[in-house]
This record gives structure tokens, C-alpha cells and sequence, in this order.
């Protein structure tokens, strides 16, 4: 597969039209940014990103995994998430953002992506094996998709995208949107 220009924006424009939580996504890519920058958020929308996380596969994730993940995530303290929130967005260090967001019950480094790609949509964006495999059948990544990914796995999809943005001139968000498509 080569993801061009063209194939990229056509099927991130499909996502739009056709995925059922992209107008709550599209606020949430929106909002989030400044809520989480300026640590001006509550418990419903760290929990709302977590929730995101495994619902936008729309029933085909386990449902008893994403209820356990749900489950362990609001054990933890809104004090400790919102400190760690900041943390996260005071960091430029990948491995300290993951490690951060990774002490929270229920938050592996699948769920921390998520958090970094609405704390930073231009920097970050999630990983799952859907994306991943896209990106592998298209020559941009080697191996298979890991469940979860390492940190250093994390990385190099991380970097392929932006190389893909860059070269495509398309945002992370853009592009995320495209993978999910290509990746059905």
C-alpha cells in the first residue's frame, strides 16, 4: 500500500462522514489541549479519554477487558491523575511522559497514548494494532504490532507518523483518522 496525499485526506475525510464518535473526538482534540495545558479539566474528561480509548472500537474490544480497564482507571485519586496530567504536559521526554501516565492504575501504554494525543495532538498520536498494521503493510514499520507496544515501539510508530505528516502535509489527527480507515 502507498499512503499518498490523495488516500490519506480521502479516507480521513470518510472517518468524518461515516465514524459515529468523530464529532465528540473532534471537540475533544479541540478542547483538550487547553483544558489539559492549563490543568483546567475534571474527572469525566480523563476519564471520558480512557473510555475513548477502548469504545471507539465500537464493540469489537472485549467487552469484559475494556470494563476491567474502566474499572481500574477510576481507582485511582483525581488528585494524583491531575498531577500527573501536568506532569505529562510540563515534560518534552517521551519516556518520562509514558512513565508518568503509565503509574496509573489501569493506564498501559496504549491508554497513556491517548492521553498524549489529546494533551498534544500535533506531537502524539494513539497507537493500536489497527493503525500499527496499516502503517506495517504500507513498508513503515517493520515488525508486528506488540499488545502493548513497548516504549521504544511507541517511538518508532510515533516517528513514522510524523515522517508520514510531514511528508504528506497532514496533521497527526488527519492522519490518524486515514489509518483507522485504511486499517478496517
Amino acid at each position: 500500500m502507498d499512503l499518498t496525499r490523495a488516500l490519506v485526506t480521502e479516507r480521513a475525510e470518510e472517518y468524518t462522514d461515516e465514524e459515529p464518535l468523530y464529532p465528540v473526538e473532534e471537540e475533544a482534540i479541540e478542547t483538550y489541549l487547553a483544558a489539559f495545558g492549563e490543568n483546567e479539566f475534571g474527572w469525566r474528561d480523563v476519564e471520558w479519554v480512557v473510555q475513548w480509548h477502548y469504545r471507539r472500537f465500537l464493540g469489537t474490544y472485549p467487552e469484559k477487558e475494556h470494563r476491567a480497564g474502566e474499572k481500574q482507571f477510576g481507582e485511582n485519586e483525581f488528585s494524583e491523575v491531575r498531577a500527573v496530567i501536568a506532569d505529562v504536559v510540563a515534560s518534552t521526554d517521551l519516556d518520562e511522559q509514558i512513565g508518568c501516565l503509565t503509574a496509573l492504575e489501569g493506564v498501559d501504554l496504549t491508554v497513556a497514548s491517548a492521553f498524549l494525543q489529546f494533551i498534544d495532538p500535533e506531537r502524539y498520536m494513539v497507537v493500536d494494532g489497527r493503525t500499527w498494521g496499516v502503517l506495517r503493510e504500507a513498508g513503515e514499520l517493520d515488525e508486528p504490532y506488540s499488545d502493548p507496544p513497548s516504549v521504544e515501539e511507541y517511538r518508532e510508530f510515533i516517528r513514522a507518523c510524523r515522517r508520514i505528516g510531514e511528508d504528506l502535509d497532514v496533521d497527526l489527527w488527519t492522519l490518524y483518522r486515514a489509518l483507522w480507515r485504511l486499517g478496517q
